[in-house]
């Protein structure tokens, strides 16, 4: 918007806390950007149709060699990204890398139950088991790039990771 660019936002809702609609959505149109709100199974529909040029998303933690960890449907996001070769980047300050975790060491949370089984505090279903990961990992393969404010890191992201945060360390 500031270099005069036109851009148009598809954003997902990113349940159950529907943060995409609670924060995403408030600060883009607080920023004068033209965005529209989805839910987030509507990801696949919505690139077959060829309306989304490029994904962009943010990053909880990543690590050295690329694997992202982020909330809960970024992965669904970038599996369908990739059948429909829709570039997938990620946006991730350095301080959100971590240069020694392995993708085996991270832990998911598993959130509260409730959080599936009620909508705000009332019940939406019987009394039934829940699996509610807040967060899911992206493998390399799936990432186009990741962009930081030291620069955008391509691939090989297990030799060029260390080179840019390394760099930024050191500034």
């Amino acid at each position: 918007m500031a270099q005069g660019k036109r851009v148009r936002v598809i954003a997902t809702e990113t349940r159950p806390r529907l943060q995409g609609a609670k924060l995403t959505v408030y600060e883009l149109k607080k920023d004068g950007i033209d965005v529209t709100l989805i839910t987030d199974n509507m990801v696949g529909y919505i690139m077959s149709q060829r309306m989304v040029d490029k994904v962009i998303v943010g990053a909880d933690r990543v690590l050295r060699d690329g694997h992202v960890a982020n909330k809960i449907g970024t992965l669904t996001i970038a599996i369908v990204a990739k059948r429909y070769s829709v570039p997938f980047y990620v946006a991730a300050p350095s301080s959100t890398f971590d240069l020694s975790s392995r993708v085996e060491d991270v832990v998911i949370e598993q959130r509260d139950p409730r959080e599936v089984l009620e909508v705000n505090g009332k019940p939406i279903t019987i009394d039934v088991k829940v699996l509610n990961p807040a967060f899911d990992i992206t493998p390399p393969d799936l990432v186009t790039a990741i962009i930081t404010e030291k620069g955008i890191i391509n691939p090989p992201y297990y030799e060029n990771i260390p080179k840019t945060i390394a760099k930024a360390i050191n500034v």
